[in-house]
């Protein structure tokens, strides 16, 4: 059997991720209708849980899913995805994981996701890490960061992920000294080339930037690298309402 070239084997992705633009929403869970985002927080009932919480963020015809209903399945297929492959390239491992249709188009899952995914290459690109419990507190970590902080915080989720990554290969902690300044460089760096590109938010967008940045980071730091692909591709693009087109690195219109 022939070989696929590289170019190939990124259209062959891009397919497949192209035919799961239906499954995955980009507004509300309950009604697809557009979100709205509050300036000042009030409270509000999940829809699905029912609890109660302070949040920003409802559809326009007023329902909210909190974060923990909102990313619960997707915690799950990353984890085992991230469990199982032998892959040392993290763009391929968050592309296998953004098919299944509990990965939304945006959400707080991203924020376990990037660093679920650095994890799992790091380790199987020769880093020395007890995997299965690092996936744990990375979900652990990643899922106390709130959907939508990159607007109303001004930082974003995929770039703190990368921040936790780095915090959990170093074992950092608030007293540590040289772990400590690798942990929020890392963060930094990676919220550096987010703001670049401008918003509105994607996460898929912010997501591949910050994985790259972190292959680079870990390759300059710790003298491991990752693999990476030459040119990174997405295939969801046409989901997103707030797509940049051109203007994002990642559109194959662009």
């Amino acid at each position: 059997m022939e070989e696929q070239t590289m170019e190939e084997q990124t259209m062959e992705v891009q397919t497949v991720e192209e035919q799961t633009i239906e499954e995955q929403t980009t507004g509300c869970l309950v009604c697809g209708a557009p979100l709205e985002y509050l300036q000042s927080q009030i409270e509000m009932e999940c829809t699905y849980c029912h609890k109660t919480f302070m949040s920003n963020a409802r559809c326009m015809n007023g329902h909210f899913i909190c974060d923990s209903c909102h990313e619960q399945m997707g915690l799950r297929v990353i984890e085992d995805i991230c469990r199982h492959t032998d892959s040392k390239d993290p763009v391929a491992i968050m592309k296998k994981i953004i098919l299944s249709p509990y990965i939304y188009m945006h959400g707080p899952e991203h924020h376990v996701l990037v660093g679920s995914a650095l994890l799992a290459a790091y380790k199987n690109a020769g880093g020395e890490l007890d995997l299965d419990a690092a996936l744990e507190e990375m979900r652990n970590r990643g899922a106390q960061v709130p959907g939508g902080i990159c607007g109303l915080w001004g930082t974003c989720g995929a770039a703190v992920s990368t921040g936790i990554f780095v915090s959990l290969i170093t074992g950092a902690s608030p007293l540590s000294g040289k772990e400590w300044g690798l942990c929020n460089e890392m963060t930094s760096r990676s919220l550096g080339a987010i703001a670049k590109t401008g918003g509105p938010r994607c996460c898929k967008r912010d997501s591949y930037t910050a994985i790259l940045e972190a292959v680079d980071f870990v390759g300059e730091k710790f003298g491991i690298w990752m693999e990476r692909p030459k040119k990174t591709v997405c295939g969801l693009y046409g989901r997103n309402e707030q797509c940049l087109k051109e203007k994002c690195p990642y559109n194959p219109l662009g």
